[in-house]
């Protein structure tokens, strides 16, 4: 069965049970593996779900010994058919959070998933957020917009594209002969930072949501 909804109110006092979805290389959910692996975060990840046989990063997370399976998008006719098929793999996981690394499909997230979904994207939300901003996409608006600092946002999930409590930001820089691949680098070396921060945060009981924003309790 799933842990109640919402983050928890103390620590664990045990690993974190992580469920990942991805779409793509899967180098946010390989990171965080790193990061437990390096003893930086109490946690253990139990289930990697891709929604395309074809992504790169159901081979990688094999390789790394994570378990990994494909819960295919076209493979359902509407999107709470396929919401529901990735929220019974995650409760037969027994995750107590599913974190969205790469992973673009919207989703609906059932009431006993509430805020216990995190995403990460590549921008401080809400600039460059939305539907058809990911990737790449965010990284050129930025620089044509002309920003001077950039960054990343972690932040629960709801049933909206980059929408939901804010839970961090890490800012960067961006300069004047920035192009979208450079951008694109700091902002991931942020996100390698953000996303275990954050991940760390709702194992420590110290996430709380009240009236649509995020109050991290003192350590």
């Amino acid at each position: 069965m799933p842990a109640p909804s919402g983050p928890p109110n103390r620590p664990l006092g045990r690993p974190l049970r992580l469920a990942a979805f991805i779409s793509g290389g899967g180098s946010t959910v390989l990171n965080l593996h790193k990061t437990i692996t390096e003893g930086r975060l109490d946690a253990e990840i139990v289930a990697v779900l891709a929604n395309r046989p074809d992504c790169r990063g159901v081979g990688r997370c094999h390789e790394a010994g994570l378990p990994c399976d494909v819960v295919a998008r076209r493979d359902f006719a509407d999107r709470d058919g396929f919401s529901d098929a990735l929220f019974a793999a995650v409760d037969a996981a027994g995750a107590d959070l599913v974190v969205l690394a790469g992973f673009l499909s919207l989703i609906t997230i059932p009431d006993r998933y509430a805020g216990r979904v995190m995403n990460i994207h590549p921008s401080l939300i809400p600039a460059f957020a939305g539907q058809g901003y990911y990737g790449g996409r965010v990284h050129e608006a930025a620089i044509a917009r002309g920003v001077k600092v950039s960054g990343c946002t972690v932040h629960f999930a709801d049933n909206e594209y980059d929408h939901g409590p804010i839970i961090l930001q890490k800012t960067v820089p961006v300069g004047t002969d920035d192009d979208a691949h450079t951008l694109a680098a700091r902002v991931q070396a942020a996100e390698a930072v953000a996303f275990p921060e954050a991940v760390a945060l709702f194992a420590a009981g110290r996430l709380v949501i009240r009236d649509g924003r995020v109050d991290v309790r003192p350590g």
